[in-house]
């Protein structure tokens, strides 16, 4: 079956889901949903405010905008906050489990399970109907604390499961202990993976699942680029600038772009993105002239900041599994420097379109590059603009995602 056949009914199961998200796996949810209902299908999200609510404190301030097509359930339970804690310890959805089956009880084709840890847990997968599908958007599954950074500090190459716990100030989950995991991954017909390094770590660790690789995609935007990507004009406009595009937070590596733009004369550093270490950066970039944080910028609005970019940096430190920015960037012929950790690399290599560095060194080479050379920018540009076109566009995606659902329906 293709994306033009029989239309089907969807189910999309997630915390987070836009504007109640903080970052990429929210967003990816509801790109796919609105992409499968201009196509004509059905699809229904369920998510939960209770999550939102207690990791944020405050009220969303984007407007998204979901295709006639797209049924969306954002759940509260009387709760409260208590309900995704309940969840996080026990691996169920408690709380929440009645509306879930409730608007589960039509029945859909496909029930496709995303970042799940708040909502319901491990054990919310026994629920839903027809091909039953997870999508990795961070390590939850193999990982408490989500990220495979040992104590915060360092990427996880050995489990110390218990003290990182305590380390990020989580109270140990005890269904970890059990086979509740291992009993509900069962349920499960595959699991997505944005990237092959993430495949194979999940598979070391032993994930026995079906995994498919099936990288994330950008929607191409209809008309002229906006002159800036947001209200106002950049300081020091005319100057090259680098961009940073997503959310300040240690994992991140966007502190580690400071010193190094501290230094680095020629250009800019324009950083777009809130998060729980903007205080920390804005105290560290306190005094250079040529880095400028603009807090949040709507997805919608940023395609302006990318055209006229040098490069997107993306300076992770952790074992990110994919970012949506990079195919953002490469979609507007913008090339991408990433540092050399997790599933970045991979889509340099398969698209050439920009360098992979490793030590602030390499960086700055790397940015020297780009700027000594025009001609250069373009090439890295027109080569990544080709592999969007080629795999990281929606139509591509959704074609590898039904082609996953036809081989596992019965």
């Amino acid at each position: 079956m293709s994306a033009g056949d029989k239309k089907l009914r969807f189910c999309m199961i997630t915390t987070f889901y836009p504007p109640y998200n903080f970052g990429g796996d929210g967003l990816y949810v509801w790109l796919l949903s609105n992409e499968l209902a201009r196509r004509g299908h059905s699809v229904t999200v369920i998510h939960c405010l209770d999550s939102y609510a207690a990791l944020s404190g405050d009220s969303p301030h984007a407007r998204y905008e979901n295709h006639p097509n797209v049924e969306v359930h954002g759940l509260r339970s009387g709760a409260g906050v208590f309900s995704p804690l309940a969840t996080q310890q026990t691996g169920r959805p408690l709380f929440k489990s009645g509306k879930i089956k409730e608007i589960l009880a039509p029945g859909f084709d496909v029930t496709h399970f995303h970042n799940i840890s708040l909502i319901g847990g491990p054990g919310l997968l026994s629920y839903g109907s027809g091909v039953k599908l997870y999508s990795i958007h961070e390590y939850w599954l193999i990982c408490p604390t989500h990220v495979l950074m040992r104590f915060g500090r360092t990427p996880c190459t050995r489990p110390h499961c218990l003290a990182c716990q305590l380390a990020h100030g989580r109270p140990p989950q005890l269904w970890r202990y059990t086979g509740l995991l291992e009993s509900s991954l069962r349920c499960l017909d595959a699991m997505i993976s944005p990237s092959r390094f993430t495949k194979k770590i999940h598979e070391d660790m032993g994930v026995k699942t079906p995994i498919v690789h099936i990288p994330h995609f950008a929607v191409p935007y209809d008309g002229p680029p906006a002159e800036n990507g947001f209200p106002g004009k950049l300081p020091g406009a005319g100057r090259p600038y680098f961009l940073y595009v997503g959310r300040v937070e240690r994992l991140k590596g966007v502190h580690t772009l400071i010193p190094v733009f501290k230094n680095y004369p020629r250009a800019d550093l324009v950083i777009a993105g809130k998060g729980d270490d903007e205080a920390y950066v804005r105290r560290l970039a306190a005094g250079a002239g040529n880095i400028h944080i603009l807090g949040h910028i709507h997805h919608g609005r940023l395609r302006g900041l990318y055209g006229k970019a040098a490069a997107l940096i993306v300076p992770s430190i952790a074992y990110e599994i994919s970012t949506l920015v990079v195919f953002e960037a490469l979609r507007e012929k913008t090339p991408v420097i990433v540092n050399d950790i997790g599933g970045l690399p991979e889509l340099v290599e398969e698209s050439g379109g920009g360098f992979i560095y490793r030590t602030p060194e390499e960086l700055r080479r790397s940015m020297d590059a780009v700027l000594d050379d025009p001609a250069l920018r373009d090439r890295l540009g027109a080569l990544g603009y080709e592999a969007y076109l080629r795999k990281w566009n929606p139509d591509a995606h959704i074609e590898s995602y039904f082609s996953l659902i036809n081989s596992v329906r019965p």
